[in-house]
């Protein structure tokens, strides 16, 4: 992390951190630790460095997943069949393994029921460092009681109806089993949808989301609602994998040794699945295989990293004009999934969408994008993670490459780090297998911290 990067994010969230002293609300009745809440009835936030409801509603999951839920390839849940080659998961007639009828069997493990979706914003910073107002989901069980936050870094989306705050989270079934998940929607979605999205730029991201658990904390302690444990789990898949790695990075390096240092924040575990650790490996992919299963991980990948760190860089030197003359229209209009946006890309040939000079990775333009790459990669951090870790990646994933894993083990070798690497499949289908993977590691701490509390 550059020093002078460090030092303005500080001064800006220590500006955050003043809190207002107020009493904490009980909203209704108590009922041991916790409240019988009216969710309907939620008081305003005492200050602008809480969390600030902007609409509520309760959802019933008993009957299964609801259909403003996505896929990580951008296809609604409950239209997503996975297919019996290798080839990329796409929706179909036939008989098959449904994303839906996963879902469902995840919810009929966990006791699917009520959960309540708020949807706010909170403040944090932009790319220049200045405050900005974000937004997110919250979703907790009906009743109000939870164990724990599960801070919720999301996977890669194109348009905003994809945004934790305007869509069902694919993460937020875990909520049944008794935690409050928490998922920031990033810069460049919900009510900053008119922003370019800063893809891959993980130290910024990885503060955008630790600041909206902080907001939410602040609030939910303002009006009595509190887990019953105060550490955290973080968690996410693909491009939220490797943000949740930065944000235990971002937690454990910055945070908790420069705002919190009397009482930092405590994670009980990180779950990380199918992440572009190393983002100059997921370009050489690109180039040297002359392919990119996911075609609009290309033009992001380059719009993150120029518009992102602000380099002195021009598109159309290294993508090719007719994808440069459509970055507006298609991707930062948030308009198109990354399925629809895949489709109107039209090709997975890197050359295609790349110039000679972005296909050259000795060129002057390539260099540069490699500083940032490598500054933007979770492993090239000077850091070891602290908290248990739990890494899953398929050996078949044709979205990230399998390269990212095997140089996340390198590199985390002394680590207190759970790998699985298989060959589940592809990246979507990984995907589920994650999700069904943490319920049941959630499922084992539970068990664990009974046995505890009876012994």
């Amino acid at each position: 992390m550059k020093v002078n990067c460090r030092y303005k994010i500080s001064i800006v969230n220590c500006q955050l951190s003043i809190i207002i002293i107020a009493t904490a609300m009980m909203i209704s009745c108590s009922w041991g630790n916790y409240y019988v809440v009216d969710f309907d009835k939620l008081p305003e936030a005492a200050d602008n460095t809480m969390f600030r409801v902007l609409s509520q509603h309760q959802t019933d999951l008993s009957t299964g997943v609801p259909n403003n839920c996505y896929m990580p390839d951008g296809i609604p849940l409950n239209e997503w069949q996975d297919v019996t080659n290798d080839s990329t998961p796409r929706p179909q007639r036939t008989s098959g393994v449904s994303g839906a009828g996963f879902a469902q069997a995840v919810l009929d493990q966990i006791n699917g029921r009520s959960v309540i979706e708020i949807s706010g914003t909170y403040q944090s910073i932009d790319v220049n460092y200045n405050l900005i107002t974000l937004s997110g989901k919250v979703l907790l069980p009906a009743d109000g009681k939870f164990d724990r936050y599960i801070l919720v870094s999301h996977y890669t989306i194109g348009s905003n109806r994809e945004a934790p705050s305007n869509a069902f989270p694919l993460e937020g079934m875990l909520c049944s089993m008794g935690y409050a998940v928490i998922c920031p929607d990033y810069i460049g979605y919900g009510v900053t949808a008119d922003k370019i999205h800063p893809y891959l730029v993980m130290e910024l991201t990885a503060v955008n989301v630790v600041d909206m658990y902080l907001a939410v904390k602040k609030y939910f302690d303002y009006v009595g609602l509190k887990p019953k444990y105060d550490d955290i789990y973080l968690m996410g898949y693909s491009q939220g994998g490797a943000t949740t790695m930065a944000v235990e990075y971002m937690i454990e390096s910055f945070y908790n040794e420069y705002i919190y240092e009397d009482d930092p924040i405590k994670i009980r575990r990180v779950f990380a699945g199918g992440g572009p650790y190393d983002v100059k490996a997921t370009y050489d992919r690109f180039v040297s295989t002359n392919c990119a299963d996911y075609p609009v991980a290309v033009p992001l990948v380059l719009q993150g990293m120029i518009a992102g760190n602000g380099l002195d860089l021009q598109m159309g030197s290294i993508m090719q004009p007719w994808l440069c003359d459509k970055m507006d229209e298609w991707i930062n209009s948030k308009k198109f999934t990354t399925a629809e946006l895949n489709e109107l890309i039209g090709t997975k040939q890197t050359d295609k969408m790349l110039t000679p000079t972005g296909m050259n990775v000795l060129s002057p333009e390539v260099s540069e994008l490699y500083k940032a790459m490598v500054e933007n990669s979770v492993i090239s951090y000077a850091w070891e993670p602290q908290a248990p870790v739990y890494i899953l990646h398929s050996m078949d994933d044709e979205t990230v490459t399998y390269l990212n894993a095997i140089n996340a083990k390198q590199r985390w070798s002394n680590a207190n780090i759970q790998y699985n690497f298989g060959h589940y499949g592809g990246h979507v289908k990984t995907c589920l297998r994650f999700i069904l993977t943490v319920k049941t590691l959630l499922d084992q701490d539970q068990k664990e911290e009974k046995a505890n509390y009876l012994n």
